[in-house]
């Protein structure tokens, strides 16, 4: 079975809506735009709608033809990202500063395609939960969601998602089974020296001095404490410190990203950088504050659910465009945190394309929305049978 065929008919529908979305981008908890052009067109097929949830979330409920007492999640991301587009498209950002790198325009887009699908056709017995997502990139907006009570008020037994890979093969669809994608926690770290001129050093604490030590041996934390067959990274990412050429700063700050793939490994690294952070504080007698929060779960793939997804997106693009993955992923997806609370699995799908996401020349190649949407329709379908 190719794309299905009903989805087929308007694959030119999806990707007007795509790229009106694209044009509109809107950033996490921001998505007011977004979120309203969703409702409407759920509304419109007669699926039930929920606004709200986790800010600017949006949950749909379609029920089949028939009631075997079974509910199936789907669900897709709304945000852009905080950046500028370079692609010079004719549909391009007209917001500056957004720009829907990461293809969550082309994730809602293939959702609406394969819920107005389900609306038209209701070949399945149970019922379909659609939910519309806000603020994946870093802010918690699954966590924000489930604060609201998603899987209290719309109970599922099981749940996907979905995302695109400009680097895979166009219509290769992967899922790695268990843990798939790393864990990862944000980081600020404080360092309140003390200030001087620059040419008296000696007068002040410099916090620059005191920086760069505690950043070298932050790199010691994964090479040296870690154990060589648990995968983690320690990425300082931003310093900040200094306003003038001729005075030494009072303060400078250090943030940057922790990935990981067990809690354990988790909890090791973060009371190193405790320890380190005070031992250094202790060492240059200042002060050192130290702000670590976790923001992303480990991605867990449930192992038979997995397959099962692999089985339907089978139906869609054949046995030889589908496969079980074995690399771990050390970005981070907080679909993750849904993962947590219902078993599931997250799929990657490829497109054309060799500009990676959330480089600002990335493009989404729209060929991919009717593929995408016949996999989140046909599973539905396949784990609901009439």
């Amino acid at each position: 079975m190719p794309v299905l065929p009903k989805i087929a008919e308007y694959a030119d529908e999806l990707t007007a809506i795509r790229r009106d979305i694209h044009q509109h981008p809107e950033i996490g908890f921001e998505e007011v735009r977004t979120s309203g052009i969703v409702a409407r067109m759920l509304q419109s097929w007669g699926v039930e709608v929920h606004t709200g949830l986790g800010k600017t979330g949006v949950v749909g409920i379609l029920k089949g033809k028939g009631d075997s007492g079974r509910t199936v999640g789907l669900r897709a991301d709304m945000d852009a990202l905080p950046m500028d587009e370079q692609t010079n498209l004719p549909f391009a950002s007209k917001n500056p500063g957004r720009f829907h790198g990461c293809g969550h325009d082309g994730h809602t887009t293939m959702l609406l395609g394969a819920a107005r699908y389900l609306a038209e056709t209701r070949d399945f017995a149970g019922t379909a939960v659609f939910i519309f997502q806000p603020a994946e990139e870093g802010l918690g907006g699954a966590r924000a969601m489930l604060a609201d009570g998603l899987f209290d008020k719309f109970p599922c037994d099981e749940i996907y998602g979905m995302h695109n890979n400009p680097l895979a093969e166009p219509g290769k669809m992967g899922v790695k089974p268990g843990a798939a994608m790393a864990g990862a926690s944000f980081f600020d770290i404080t360092i309140n020296g003390v200030g001087s001129h620059g040419a008296m050093p000696h007068h002040s604490k410099d916090p620059i001095v005191i920086a760069s030590a505690l950043i070298q041996n932050l790199q010691s934390v994964v090479s040296r404490n870690v154990p060589a067959v648990r995968t983690a990274v320690l990425s300082v990412t931003q310093v900040h410190s200094g306003s003038a050429y001729n005075v030494v700063p009072g303060k400078a700050v250090i943030s940057g990203t922790i990935r990981y793939f067990d809690d354990e490994v988790m909890e090791l690294i973060h009371h190193r950088v405790r320890t380190l952070c005070a031992g250094m504080a202790q060492a240059y007698e200042i002060s050192i504050d130290v702000d670590l929060r976790n923001t992303f779960d480990v991605l867990m793939n449930d192992p038979d659910l997995s397959l099962a997804y692999l089985d339907a997106a089978r139906d869609v693009v054949g046995e030889e465009n589908v496969s079980e993955t074995k690399d771990l992923v050390t970005g981070s997806e907080d679909f993750a945190d849904m993962l947590k609370v219902v078993p599931g699995a997250y799929c990657t799908l490829g497109h054309k394309g060799s500009i990676p996401v959330h480089n600002p020349g990335f493009i989404l190649d729209d060929e991919i929305l009717p593929v995408g949407a016949s996999i989140m329709a046909r599973i539905v379908e396949k784990r609901m049978p009439l």
